[in-house]
């Protein structure tokens, strides 16, 4: 099995963009509805970051 690829800036960017998203849900703005929305959007970066990672670790940088 190959070794996963490194960390690049895409990684970097999609962390900090989720850990942006819960502070704004939980500390700025809190409230069930927004809770829920930024939950949902945690969902879809996490789902790109995971097939965009996938793709990197088979076919290369």
């Amino acid at each position: 099995m190959a070794t996963p690829p490194a960390l690049d800036r895409w990684d970097a960017a999609a962390a900090a963009s989720i850990a942006a998203l819960l502070v704004v849900a939980y500390v700025i703005v809190p409230g069930p509805t927004v809770q829920y929305g930024t939950w949902l959007v945690v969902f879809c970066i996490w789902m790109a970051w995971f097939v965009f990672f996938g793709a990197k670790w088979l076919y290369g940088p």
